[in-house]
């Protein structure tokens, strides 16, 4: 299982909310990049970066944030928030991303993700499936739709998706634990679906547990900007697991 820590960008710096809600924004780092060199520097290889102004503003934003750590690591980066047009894509993609991730697109303009799909090729697209009760959320989880999660997800494998970022949007940020019940759900409903675990991950023994469910990577944020899992205890469990 991909270990994939998360960097949230607002005004260039490294921040955390709870539950998405932009009133409970946290400053871990004024700097992003010395973030990312101290993932690398652990053996880390992933990284999940999130536009948080630019999901706000529905166009991407903090590029020169992408293309900084890009340039100065050698992580592998996916990169969301607020990319909704061909042109978002192209400035992500120049700025070093290695995939995007498209959540609220996917809902409210089908047509121009499925593009997405077959432009870019699906192993470049991840399909952020963002829930709160088995419902997806959408604009910066501001908006819940009708749309069911499992269906939902089940219709875009059929169009190639296979990279799926699911977030319970009840546990994100909260240091709850994951979702594992609805990890077990997806996986048991989806059996080719690359799940990647998103959202309350708390303490280090939750990732054999999401290993063992099948998840094929965790996104971890909060846990480790306040301790509760060490980027040793990361390192170590890359070069074991």
């Amino acid at each position: 299982m991909r270990i994939i820590p998360a960097i949230d960008i607002i005004d260039g710096k490294c921040v955390r909310l709870s539950k998405g809600d932009y009133n409970t924004k946290k400053v871990y780092n004024e700097n992003p990049l010395e973030i990312a060199k101290q993932y690398e520097d652990h053996g880390i290889e992933y990284l999940h970066l999130v536009d948080l102004d630019g999901a706000k503003a529905s166009h991407i934003v903090n590029h020169k944030v992408l293309e900084q750590i890009a340039t100065k690591t050698n992580l592998k980066i996916d990169f969301g928030g607020g990319l909704k047009t061909d042109e978002d894509l192209k400035i992500a993609f120049e700025s070093g991303a290695k995939q995007i991730t498209g959540g609220s697109i996917a809902v409210k303009n089908r047509e121009v993700f499925k593009n997405w799909l077959s432009k870019f090729g699906a192993d470049k697209i991840i399909l952020g499936a963002d829930a709160n009760n088995e419902k997806i959320a959408i604009s910066g989880w501001l908006e819940e739709s009708d749309e069911e999660l499992i269906p939902f997800v089940d219709n875009y494998m059929k169009e190639g998706v296979s990279y799926v970022i699911c977030t319970d949007i009840a546990k994100d940020g909260m240091l709850e634990g994951p979702s594992f019940d609805l990890y077990k759900k997806m996986l048991a409903a989806l059996p080719n679906i690359k799940l990647i675990a998103s959202g309350g991950i708390s303490e280090f023994d939750e990732l054999p547990k999401l290993a063992d469910l099948g998840c094929e990577g965790t996104i971890i944020g909060k846990a480790i900007y306040e301790n509760k899992i060490s980027l040793k205890q990361l390192e170590n469990y890359i070069v074991n697991y």
